[in-house]
């Protein structure tokens, strides 16, 4: 069984996952702006719109959930160079 944690850790953790999370929705957010910008301001064909604008969704929530998961994975890993451990 795993000691109970302390006010600050559970604090920590609170942090980093919102922070992931905002992070992971502004990136998502930006790569479906940059994917999704030709159906407005380009020469996208008008019968292309629909699968554009949906490719550029589903890109941008991969690239959103990935980041939160590379976020959240990082924080579980020990002993990162640079970083506070509660261990040190």
């Amino acid at each position: 069984m795993s000691p109970t944690r302390s006010q600050a850790q559970r604090d920590a953790v609170t942090v980093e996952i919102a922070f992931a999370v905002v992070t992971g929705a502004l990136l998502g957010g930006l790569v479906f702006l940059l994917c999704a910008a030709p159906v407005l301001w380009g020469p996208v064909p008008a019968s292309w719109h629909g699968s554009w604008v949906m490719v550029a969704a589903v890109l941008a929530g991969a690239v959103g959930a990935l980041r939160v998961v590379r976020v959240l994975w990082r924080r579980g890993q020990p002993n990162h160079p640079g970083r506070t451990s509660p261990h040190s």
